[in-house]
């Protein structure tokens, strides 16, 4: 079996790799995201997912020196690990596809029984990044950018990873409050007064609930589904589209993303609070419609809903339901759901919107 090493994405330019949950012509790529040319008889829903299916396949393509990504997430770099580690990896499979899964799509489902543990992994991960660099996206904002930074987070967490996948529990004082954090919010998801409406015609799910939670508990509700109207107690609102269609999904068809900007101004024209309606471009990861939205970078937009302040609207709560779901209603009324939008076809959509 080929012995693999990390090297940074800029080093692509000098040598031949194995390019993870990113894209660049000089590699074998393993990736969700749009237009990757992964082959589709491992194609998956994450990058890891994707990685150890070729793993499991025993692609030829894998006989490469080299590994790499272009930035650092828990699925990049699990899916990255797993290649420098592939007899543990494979020991492992089940637990680092569950990792994949909440750090990416942030869908936590407690019936899994291996959840709880890639539960601690990923609270892990993220607290040592806070502690030891800089959250998610924050480089956007520094002079060096995430492709050049994320190498040190990558050298940091290749080292550490083994030992804290022997035994979780030895880091307990860094992940457990972002655990209990997650724990107390998945228990509220299931309380009488947390209301669930789906949607499946247009993709969208609203979650009535009395306060902002951790998103691994918000979205541990609506795996199947890639829109979210979180409705709080004092009329306090945000729709987000979940990465779910920022990436190609192999396990369901979607519907492509449509602009929030006609919604916006409609919500604009009734609102009587003082602040606006403000939406993200579709392109990014995860856009949110959401009120005083231009006080955000987009390191907040991608925190939890409990690390932003989240002000209250005028318009009552059955009002922007509403009016959230006529807006797509008619927006997706001739459209039809499928796999492997590309960014191409969205966009098309969108251009008279």
């Amino acid at each position: 079996m080929q012995k693999r090493t990390y090297i940074p994405f800029t080093d692509l330019k000098k040598y031949k790799a194995i390019v993870v949950d990113s894209t660049h012509a000089n590699g074998f790529m393993l990736s969700h995201w749009k237009g990757a040319p992964t082959p589709p008889s491992i194609k998956d829903d994450t990058s890891a997912a994707i990685v150890l299916n070729a793993m499991r396949q025993q692609l030829p393509e894998l006989d490469l020196p080299h590994v790499t990504a272009n930035h650092f997430d828990i699925d990049g770099f699990v899916g990255v690990w797993a290649l420098l580690n592939p007899k543990r990896a494979l020991e492992n499979e089940e637990l680092l596809r569950q990792m994949a899964l909440i750090g990416d799509f942030r869908e936590l489902d407690l019936n899994h029984p291996l959840a709880g543990e890639a539960l601690k992994l990923v609270c892990w991960i993220n607290a040592k990044e806070k502690e030891l660099f800089y959250r998610p996206f924050e480089a956007d904002e520094m002079e060096e950018k995430e492709v050049q930074q994320c190498t040190k987070k990558f050298q940091y967490f290749l080292r550490e990873f083994g030992r804290v996948l022997q035994d979780p529990d030895w880091e307990k004082g860094s992940w457990e409050d972002e655990v209990a954090s997650v724990l107390l919010g998945y228990r509220d998801m299931y309380k009488p007064e947390t209301k669930l409406i789906r949607k499946p015609e247009i993709g969208l799910v609203i979650i009535q609930t009395p306060h902002p939670i951790h998103y691994y508990a918000l979205f541990s509700r609506t795996q199947g589904f890639d829109m979210v109207l979180s409705c709080y107690e004092q009329n306090r609102y945000e729709l987000e589209y979940k990465y779910t269609t920022w990436v190609d999904i192999a396990s369901r068809p979607t519907l492509p993303r449509i602009t929030m900007a006609p919604l916006a101004e409609r919500l604009n024209q009734l609102e009587q609070s003082g602040y606006r309606w403000t939406y993200d471009s579709i392109t990014e990861t995860g856009p949110i419609l959401r009120l005083g939205g231009e006080d955000l970078n987009r390191a907040d937009t991608y925190a939890n809903p409990t690390e932003r302040e989240i002000y209250t609207s005028s318009i009552p709560v059955e009002q922007l339901k509403q009016e959230v779901i006529l807006y797509f209603a008619q927006s997706y009324q001739h459209i039809k759901p499928k796999y492997n939008w590309t960014w191409q076809e969205v966009k098309a959509l969108n251009t008279n919107r």
